[in-house]
Order: structure tokens, then sequence, then C-alpha cells
């Protein structure tokens, strides 16, 4: 497609010498030479780009894999029924070309491995998943092992309290086979050598959508100040928050929707009750979980919701690294997120009481920022793990 334009010229330019001079045969033998000679100069240069290219299969075994494909890498994939037996798509980034196949269908030894470069995309987060994560470590063990495969990263949704010790044995840097682990949370292991933090991103495992941001999302004035919508456990600090907001009447001004028991899974109309209440507040309180990283943070840089998160680590292995210093939510902290940190709940009603005092120009300043931000958040994280596989996939392959 490159090559058409010039060529048209060349062939367009020998016309017009014809015309104008048809006598001169050994001018327009000439040019009509050194057209060829180009265009073969031009298909071994492609044919160089193309050797130098990495081409990279991932196989998207954990539902993460989707904000990795359709959030960070805007990939498109085919069929669009999120609940077909086997889905794909491809793109060309930068030097790099991705293919990408999830669903139920893939299935280890049931498809064909269409390059040499394999980014596995697991769940780890609890022990069913972990065996079951293993099952396709040890299948690439096997292609690495027949020269099948030359080159395996990993993607994990990691334990919530970072206990992932199960994985060492198969990270090169241990003995294994996996050159590179993107860890989703506050893993004491990050080096950004060849362990580094992953967003843990929006629940692409309750259908949460790719939102296109629009003028009315940006510019019209919300009817809420707030939302939360979400499971309250017992003695948990979503307890607190709950107090805070009915001893104060602050439920009155953000929309509230408190249960009591967790649902993996969304009807159609709670989903959809959820997106509203995110478009529709100007913050969304993002209380601890088991970690304080959560999906709500994410979906509501969707929307353009600030987050008001709980800056309070949770228990467990999870901390700071030998390169971040600023857990819990490091990994967003360092990319300059433009949102509201609180240490207690108390403090909310000071919070929701400077939000009455801003102008609605003061909020859409805020949201434009907030959407920019998160554009470029899905950007930088797209550009790193694209050159962190370019780096050490293709300098390996060339010896480094």
């Amino acid at each position: 497609r490159l090559l058409a334009p010039s060529l048209r010229l060349k062939e367009h330019f020998i016309l017009e010498v014809e015309e104008w001079n048809p006598w001169e045969v050994d001018e327009k033998n000439s040019l009509q030479q050194n057209s060829a000679n180009n265009v073969q100069l031009l298909k071994e240069k492609k044919l160089q780009q193309e050797q130098t290219n990495l081409r990279v299969q991932i196989w998207g075994k954990a539902a993460i894999g989707l904000y990795l494909w359709q959030h960070i890498f805007e990939g498109l994939l085919e069929p669009a029924d999120v609940s077909a037996q086997w889905r794909e798509g491809s793109l060309k980034a930068g030097k790099s070309f991705f293919s990408f196949i999830t669903g139920p269908s893939v299935v280890p030894g049931y498809f064909s491995v269409e390059c040499a470069n394999v980014v596995l995309v697991l769940n780890g987060r609890e022990e069913g998943k972990v065996s079951y994560a293993t099952q396709w470590l040890h299948y690439a063990q096997t292609l690495i092992q027949t020269r099948k495969l030359q080159h395996v990263a990993v993607v994990l949704l990691g334990s919530e309290q970072c206990k992932n010790e199960w994985i060492y044995p198969y990270l090169k840097s241990y003995g294994g086979f996996v050159e590179l682990l993107f860890l989703i949370y506050d893993s004491p292991l990050v080096n950004e050598e060849d362990i580094f933090q992953w967003p843990l991103g929006v629940a692409t495992y309750r259908n949460f959508p790719v939102v296109e941001p629009s003028w009315s999302m940006l510019h019209n004035p919300r009817l809420y100040h707030c939302n939360f919508l979400g499971t309250v456990y017992k003695n948990s600090s979503r307890e607190t928050l709950m107090e805070v907001l009915r001893q104060s009447g602050l439920d009155k001004i953000c929309w509230i929707s408190a249960r009591e028991e967790w649902w993996p899974q969304e009807t159609n109309e709670s989903l959809q009750n959820y997106q509203d209440a995110l478009l529709q507040s100007d913050l969304t309180l993002c209380p601890l979980g088991v970690n304080t990283e959560c999906y709500r943070i994410y979906e509501a840089c969707s929307f353009g919701s600030v987050p008001v998160v709980e800056d309070v680590m949770t228990p467990g292995n999870c901390g700071n690294s030998s390169v971040y210093h600023s857990a819990p939510l490091q990994l967003l902290k360092t990319m300059g997120a433009p949102f509201i940190f609180i240490k207690n709940w108390k403090e909310l009603p000071a919070v929701l009481e400077k939000e009455q005092n801003m102008t609605l120009e003061q909020k859409i300043q805020r949201r434009k920022k907030l959407m920019e931000w998160y554009r470029y958040f899905k950007a930088q994280m797209r550009q790193k793990f694209i050159s962190t596989l370019e780096n050490s996939f293709l300098s390996k392959d060339k010896g480094g």
C-alpha cells in the first residue's frame, strides 16, 4: 500500500516523457529501468522490515485480557458477541504485529500457534484459578522445549494479598522460561526489569464496555455529587462510609445503593444502573475491598467521574517494591492520577462541602483533566508493554 503512490508517480512521469519527447527511447528505457530498480529496492527494504518486526500472539485466558486488548490496545474482536466460544483480532502497533485469541474454545493443543512469541494472560487470584493457569504454563513450556515457541511473557491477575509464590519457578530469573511478568496489584516483586506492575482495569468479566468520551459526558451538569453502588461487608471501612453518609445527610446528594452480598455477575439492569450512576455523579467513592485497587477506580475514569480513593494498605504481602515507594496504588500515583485520596471516610463531608462550592465550569475542567489523563494512562501502558516486549524479545533474538 505504501508503494502505490510513488509507483503511480513514476508511471505518470514516464507517460509525460513519452508524450513530450517520443523519440528519446533511451531516456524512456532508462526511466523504466530506474523505476524497476526502485521497486526492487523497496521490496527488499519491506522484506527486511518484515524480518525485523516482532510478531506476537496473545492468548487471553483471563478476563483481564479483554482490558489489555480492547481498552489499552483499542483492538477489535470478531465475533462481537461476548459469549462466543472463540474470538480473535489483530493489529499493527509500531514495528510489531499482535494477534489476540480468547474464549472457551482456546484450549491447549487445539489451536494453531501462529508465531514464536506468546503473551499468556492468566488468572492467579485463587487456588482453583492457579491450577488452571499452571496447565497453560506447562503447555507453553512444552512448546518452548520443542522449539515451537521462542519467547513467553505473562500478564497475571495476581492474588489480592500479593501471594504469588507459585509463579516463581516459571520465571526465567528463577530458572524457568517466562521472560517477562506483568503483574496486577502492588507486588514487592516489581523491579521494572523483568517484573512490571500492570493495571487491574475495568470489570470486563461483567461486560463493562469500552466507553467513548462524548461532549455531553464532559459538559453536562451531573445530578449527584457522588455515588457508591456496591457490597457493604461486615466490619469493613464500607460500614464507616455508610455511617458517615447517613449521619451527615450526604446520602441525599449522592446515589447510594448498598447490598450485603457480593454478586459476581450483573444483570443488564444492574449494569445499566451502575453506568448511569457513574455518568450522573461528579465523584465515585472507592472504598477498600480485599485490595485497595478495584475495578471501580477505572470504571469511574471511563465516565469522567473522579475517584475518591481510600488510600490505605490492605492486609497481606502487598506493599512497596525496590522501584516504587508509594503503595498502595503506586502505578496510578506514579502516573500522576488526578484522584482524591483520603485516609478515612470521616474526611468525606469536607470533600463534599468543597464540591458543593464548585462551579460547573470548574467541574468541567476537572472532568477534562481526568478523561485526558485516563487516555494518556492507557496510551502509556500500551507503549510500555510493546517496547518492553520488543526490547526483550528482539534483543535476545539478535544474541543480546
